[in-house]
């Protein structure tokens, strides 16, 4: 396993939208579990493929509080979303340290192929539910960032450049 890039906003690449995985073989398998050590090592709950450049349908996520419950969703779709909504404070491995309250379904039905190309569904509340909906945004050339105002956007944009050239400076 590896341990892998993560983009940061506003890198345009995070605004690819992925495509579709065709087949489950070895390649996705292993992508798969690079991502979920990245995940881990980055203390995330979720990450998409788009975050590390590769642009396919593919996302892992683990809001269990002890970490120990990994989910490989490939080509994962949204199947049903509740009409009630919550408001929460939301933050992503491609904008690091930043936090801001996007609002989101409160529960949500998930179809998806597990890392076995086997189909399942699952119904996700609370945390799980914010993750699964946050990091299929990605899929679809999103960061959560979007959801705020230009202001709040252009201000992010500007902090998360400038850290970016502070980090590389030797």
């Amino acid at each position: 396993m590896a341990l892998l890039n993560i983009l940061r906003y506003p890198d345009p690449r995070l605004h690819k939208v992925a495509a579709p995985i065709a087949q489950v073989d070895d390649r996705i398998r292993t992508l798969a579990a690079d991502m979920l050590e990245t995940m881990y090592a980055a203390e995330g709950v979720g990450l998409a493929a788009t975050q590390v450049d590769v642009h396919e349908r593919l996302i892992v996520m683990d809001t269990s509080e002890k970490h120990d419950q990994p989910l490989v969703l490939i080509n994962p779709e949204l199947i049903a979303v509740s009409d009630e909504m919550m408001l929460g404070d939301e933050g992503c491995l491609s904008v690091p340290t930043i936090y801001d309250k996007v609002e989101r379904h409160a529960r949500v039905t998930v179809k998806a192929l597990d890392r076995h190309g086997q189909p399942f569904q699952f119904e996700a509340e609370g945390l799980a539910s914010v993750c699964v909906q946050h990091e299929m945004d990605h899929l679809r050339g999103k960061v959560f960032v979007e959801y705020l105002s230009l202001l709040k956007r252009e201000r992010i944009k500007v902090k998360m450049i400038k850290r970016t050239r502070d980090e590389q400076r030797p």
